[in-house]
Order: structure tokens, then sequence, then C-alpha cells
């Protein structure tokens, strides 16, 4: 079957099985693979988009449900407001170490500053529950609280972890 999606700004066409992941349709059939394959589960995260702006595990998420609505991918946060201070933030704390999960973290912060601009440290709590296996987390805290413009967040002072 033929399914239209909103990827990136961009409308793409993909034959697959209606119940196929977004994820699977999003890697294997149009090569998008910033989004990855972690658990299959929903646990991880690897494999958060956006969907209309809120974070969705795409590996839980048939690709028939996803309709007309938009799918951004860590491809566009380059071009996004919110994500290009997230991603810079990222760089300058060196949040990453094996970087797997990353990108999906940072659709997870990308969408918490959406929603939230100025987080405190139990809004970040409550919000990032995607698995970082190098236990990065205190360098995830920092780089949030730096992309929101709270320099004088405790979480910062000195934080490099």
């Amino acid at each position: 079957m033929t399914i239209k999606l909103n990827v990136n700004g961009k409308v793409r066409e993909a034959d697959v099985d209606p119940d196929t992941p977004l994820l699977w349709t999003l890697r294997d059939t149009l090569g998008i693979v910033g989004p990855k394959y972690g658990c299959g589960i929903g646990q991880c995260g690897a494999c958060t988009v956006h969907i209309d702006g809120k974070p969705v595990r795409s590996c839980l998420m048939p690709v028939s449900s996803v309709g007309a609505a938009k799918v951004s991918t860590i491809e566009a946060m380059a071009d996004h407001p919110i994500g290009k201070k997230v991603q810079a933030a990222w760089m300058e704390l060196d949040v990453a170490q094996c970087g797997y999960c990353q990108p999906g973290q940072i659709m997870a912060a990308t969408a918490l500053l959406a929603a939230k601009p100025k987080p405190t440290d139990a809004d970040i709590d409550a919000a990032m529950t995607n698995i970082c296996r190098c236990g990065t987390y205190s360098r995830i805290r920092a780089a949030i609280h730096q992309a929101a413009g709270n320099t004088s967040a405790a979480s910062i002072n000195g934080n490099k972890a």
C-alpha cells in the first residue's frame, strides 16, 4: 500500500504495509536514518521523532496512524530554532559519548523546550525518559539548561561530568 507522509517538510511516498512501524518506514524505505532502533518496545527512546511537534517513539507507531501529521526527525533539527540551540549546547558540553541515543535525546529535549522554555530539573526529569547506556544524564540536563538560557542553573556549574 502506498502511504504519503510529510517528513521534514516534504511529502514522501512509501510503499509499505500499513502496520509497518514508522521507524522502519523512515529508515528502510525513505532512507532517513537519524532515528535509531534501540529496543523495539518504546522504552529506550532512540527512535524518538516529532509528530506535529510532540515526541513519539516511532518503533511503536504504525505508519498508517500518522496520516497528514508532520513528522520531524533529527535531520530537520538544524533548521529548527530550538533544535539548533539544543544541538549547539550538546556540542559545547560534549554530551555524547557513544552517541547512539543522542538523536532521540535531542528530539526529546527540543520538544521539552518547545513546551517549557525554562524547565526546572523536575521538568527535565519528567520529560527526558530516554535511556543513555553511557550515563550522560548530568550533561544532558546541563545542555538542556544551557539551550534554555538557564545559565545560572546549578546543574551547569562546571559540569562536564
